[in-house]
């Protein structure tokens, strides 16, 4: 059986590193789930307070396992420096302390929107299809090589200009949410324009055979159409809820 991006590419020249680089910027843009119609009513301010919230549950069930994914890279990387960098991307979404880190974050952004901290880590209210999605992601960096893995993490490099956009959409068609309880996006700006330049820098220089980038291509794609599933999920129960 072919392995996810064998298409018998093997015998073709390998793309350029401008090219290559080019495929992978393609596909974030084109594919990353910005333009999914979920995240679309959300920037038009077209949700209620019940689907903001419905997002929030589910999307923590993925922040919650980005940490549980890195440990699995780190350990497929065969360098001090490389896995210094992915240990860093551990530490900063599970803090040094209880009171610290992006997962923290994201319990005080639940808070800020009304919802029970305890209810959020209990994952009670988590959907079957945003379950499917985050294990299939966490799986996909558990069994694949390192390569396809830190590809797949690649949507990195459209996560930026969202969250500085999601930051002003809250403020501006969301004011009940709390204001600090924004924290989550604005400090991943920073964090995901150096996490996204670190991994793509990676991805490039260890992708020298056509197959290898083909395969990388293809990890991305993956990653996007598993943020895809997961707003279709939390989009499906909003549409229900409103029949």
């Amino acid at each position: 059986m072919e392995a996810p991006g064998d298409t018998g590419a093997d015998a073709a020249p390998p793309w350029s590193r401008t090219e290559f680089e080019q495929r992978l910027r393609e596909v974030a843009e084109r594919r990353y789930h910005d333009r999914h119609p979920f995240n679309v009513r959300m920037h038009e301010g077209a949700l209620s307070p019940e689907e903001v919230r419905r997002w929030i549950v589910n999307r923590f069930h993925y922040q919650r396992h980005i940490p549980v994914k890195d440990a699995l890279i780190m350990s497929k990387l065969d360098t001090p420096e490389l896995r210094r960098g992915w240990a860093r991307r551990i530490e900063e979404q599970d803090g040094r302390a209880a009171d610290e880190g992006g997962i923290e974050r994201w319990l005080r952004l639940g808070e800020a929107a009304g919802l029970d901290r305890d209810g959020l880590l209990s994952g009670r209210e988590v959907l079957p299809g945003v379950r499917f999605a985050v294990d299939a992601y966490v799986n996909f960096c558990r069994l694949r090589p390192v390569l396809e893995a830190v590809a797949a993490s690649l949507t990195e490099l459209s996560a930026p200009d969202l969250l500085r956009r999601r930051t002003e959409v809250f403020e501006r068609y969301y004011p009940w949410v709390a204001s600090d309880g924004l924290a989550y996006f604005r400090s991943r700006v920073r964090q995901g324009r150096r996490d996204g330049g670190e991994a793509l820098r990676l991805v490039l220089d260890r992708a020298r055979e056509r197959a290898e980038q083909e395969r990388a291509v293809a990890a991305l794609t993956f990653k996007c159409e598993v943020l895809w599933s997961l707003l279709d999920a939390v989009d499906h129960a909003s549409r229900t809820e409103q029949r």
